[in-house]
Parts: C-alpha cells; sequence; structure tokens
C-alpha cells in the first residue's frame, strides 16, 4: 500500500524568519560576508517578513546569493551553522507547524521539508525537526568550495518536480499527501498534492485558496524548540509516559543528482 507525505516549506511556514537571510551576522563574524552584506541582507529580511517575495524578487534574491557564495568554503559555512542554529533559528520554529507535523507522524505520513534555502541550512534544521527528507537548494561544490552555479534550485516548479522524484521513490501517493507554504510562487508544490493548504499566505496566494476552497491557516507562535521538547519530557515525566525514541532522519538531496541538472 502506498504511503502519504507531509511537505512543508520553510520559511514563513515552519519558521518565523527567512531561513537563509538570518545567518547574515554569523556569516559576518565568521569573516565570510562584509558590513554592506549584512545591511543588504537585513532589508531584505525586512521586505520578506512584510509582505513575502513575488516571482522577480526571488530572483533578484538567487543571483544575489550565488553571486555572495561564490569561493565560500563549505566547511565554514556548515561549521558557523552548526554552532548558532541554537540562537539563530530555534526560537523562531512556529509551535503550530511542530505540533501539525507531530499530527502528520502520528497518522503515519512521512515529513518532508523542501526550502529554497541552500542544504547546508536546510538540513540542520531538518535533523532538529526530526523530519524524514529535508530538501534545499544545491549548489555545485569543486575543491570544497562553492562555485556560485546552482545544482538544483528548490523554487517554483523545480520543488513540484523534486516532490514528484521523491515520490517515485519513496512510494509516496501525492493524491493522499499534504503540503503547506506560504507564497503564491509555491503553487505548482500545493497543485501537486491532494491536500494543500495556504500558512500565512501572501495576499496572492490568500485569493488563490479562497477561490480553490484550499484551507487558509494562520501561524503566530514561535517557540524556543528546546523550551518546547523539555516542557513535553516534564509533562511525560509527570503523567509517567516513557520518553519515545526519535527514529534518525534521512536528509539530503544527493539524490536529486542522479535525477537532473539545472542548466
Amino acid at each position: 500500500m502506498s504511503r502519504a507525505a507531509a511537505f512543508f516549506d520553510l520559511d514563513k511556514t515552519i519558521l518565523a524568519t527567512s531561513s537563509a537571510l538570518a545567518f547574515a551576522r554569523p556569516f559576518y563574524r565568521g569573516g565570510l560576508i562584509g558590513r554592506s552584506d549584512v545591511v543588504r541582507s537585513a532589508y531584505a529580511q525586512f521586505i520578506f517578513l512584510a509582505s513575502g517575495a513575488d516571482h522577480d524578487q526571488m530572483e533578484t534574491m538567487r543571483r544575489y546569493m550565488s553571486d555572495l557564495v561564490t569561493g565560500w568554503d563549505v566547511a565554514k559555512v556548515r561549521e558557523i551553522v552548526a554552532e548558532t542554529i541554537d540562537t539563530i533559528i530555534d526560537p523562531a520554529i512556529y509551535d503550530e507547524a511542530v505540533a501539525l507535523m507531530e499530527e502528520h507522524r502520528a497518522a503515519g505520513r512521512d515529513i518532508v521539508i523542501i526550502s529554497s534555502s541552500g542544504t547546508e541550512v536546510v538540513e540542520p534544521i531538518g535533523e532538529r525537526l526530526g523530519v524524514d527528507v529535508a530538501i534545499g537548494t544545491q549548489l555545485v561544490v569543486e575543491d570544497g568550495r562553492y562555485t556560485g552555479e546552482i545544482l538544483f534550485y528548490a523554487f517554483g516548479e523545480g520543488k513540484a518536480q523534486a516532490m514528484r522524484d521523491l515520490a517515485d521513490e519513496r512510494g509516496y501517493d501525492l493524491a493522499r499527501s499534504y503540503a503547506y507554504t506560504d507564497s503564491i510562487t509555491d503553487l505548482p508544490m500545493l497543485d501537486v498534492v491532494g491536500h494543500p493548504t495556504a500558512v500565512n499566505p501572501d495576499a496572492e496566494l490568500r485569493r488563490v485558496a479562497t477561490e480553490r476552497g484550499w484551507p487558509v491557516v494562520d501561524f503566530a507562535r514561535p517557540v524556543s524548540m528546546r523550551h518546547r521538547l523539555a516542557l513535553e519530557k516534564r509533562q511525560a515525566v509527570a503523567a509517567g509516559a516513557a520518553a519515545a525514541a526519535v527514529s534518525a532522519a534521512a536528509l539530503g538531496i544527493a539524490w536529486y543528482a542522479r535525477h537532473r541538472r539545472l542548466t
């Protein structure tokens, strides 16, 4: 019998921030970017959180980020993300999103994150959340450094195609699967599943979701995962419940390089 999955966008769906732009200050302290890049990232973060990002803005951001990271040492990026994820990302996770993932997991569905942010950011967040698969934009790496080229861009139709490929590989029935996102640019992601939901949607996605009768939900309670897990542990002890073991997440999208290369 085929399985079902719940596909989640990351920014403004699971996180109350932009996962890519949120690391600007740690990257600056790590010597990867200059002060002007921090200011530009902060402004982009403000615009993104205030009104979302349309297709043209996402393309501008893609070009900017590709140019910015060219020549960066991949190991250094991973080190900075690992050292700062607790202070940057952990407090910005929506409590409602975590609860929703728990509901899907209890129903036997796999949890998949698919985000336009880079894999070096998406995978650690997915691991922290205990998801089954984390898919992000994958950059070309040569001799341990980014070339500035993009192997796979997890955006628009690219997300939908990755979902179809993953469904073929893991046996998901997309008609029985769920998808959650905030942006009209992710409309292909919502169209590919039988149960789409708009989360904190921008104006255009809210309009489309209303016209099509899709659920629209608004998440508004960022919570520290460490605090949430500690609370759950105390509740479990008080109730005499045994702690549940968390299965290891199957993270990464190295599989995607076998399917197609972005040209």
